[in-house]
């Protein structure tokens, strides 16, 4: 599939590993960072998906996403995303990501707001089905700062740059990837955070604020998922 991804705003909490490991599927192992395991909530909006060779078609190619999220590997390979939930404001597109990519998808109600100048960004999500709910999202943000590419070794590389996916269905563990250019990363000042999504994924939100970090966006290659052989 083709996707192009914009205005992602990547907000992250580090936690002890032992808080976020119980919540990982057999076979993964966490993937952390300085000893401390991350969680983000990432908000953005997905642009022209669709399969390979074919147009996009309206409200089916263009919505907001919203997903919390973990890092992981597997067997020390292949570092990659693990899911706890991901919102989007398409019912159809629910369907299809949770049947062909075995997502924890939910159907939410969703916005973004940009302002006059693009200079704030403004996000809001209310899930629909399935639960659990309330699981809702709502922030401000405004992106500051020069944009570059994230050097390898650091931990702004380790949050972004991730190109596997896993999912589990019926106990059997399957991996994905994408590929696409490095992000365009700038730091962003984030403001009304108020949000229930961690929570409904079973994880404690710390009261600390996020790490902000901001992207215009990419184009992205969607591949088929593979069974993980364990």
């Amino acid at each position: 599939m083709y996707q192009r991804w914009q205005q992602l705003l990547f907000l992250h909490w580090s936690f002890p590993p032992e808080v976020v490991a119980p919540l990982l599927p057999p076979g993964l192992t966490l993937d952390t960072f300085d000893g401390l395991a991350w969680v983000g909530l990432v908000p953005f909006t997905m642009r022209g998906v669709r399969p390979r060779g074919l147009p996009a078609v309206g409200f089916l190619s263009d919505f907001h996403e919203t997903n919390v999220r973990t890092y992981v590997h597997f067997k020390g390979k292949d570092p990659g995303v693990w899911f706890f939930s991901l919102e989007a404001a398409n019912a159809i597109a629910v369907r299809i990501a949770r049947a062909w990519f075995k997502l924890p998808y939910h159907y939410a109600g969703m916005e973004l707001i940009v302002g006059a100048q693009g200079e704030s960004l403004a996000y809001r999500s209310e899930r629909r089905w399935p639960g659990p709910t309330p699981a809702t999202c709502a922030v401000r943000c405004t992106p500051k700062g020069n944009t570059s590419t994230s050097i390898p070794g650091t931990l702004q590389h380790f949050l972004v740059e991730r190109y596997f996916l896993y999912s589990t269905a019926h106990g059997v563990l399957y991996r994905g990837q994408v590929h696409h250019t490095p992000y365009q990363v700038r730091g962003a000042d984030v403001e009304g955070l108020d949000e229930s999504l961690l929570a409904a994924a079973g994880i404690p939100r710390p009261p600390e604020p996020p790490l902000a970090l901001f992207s215009e966006g990419v184009d992205v290659d969607v591949f088929r998922l593979k069974r993980v052989e364990m």
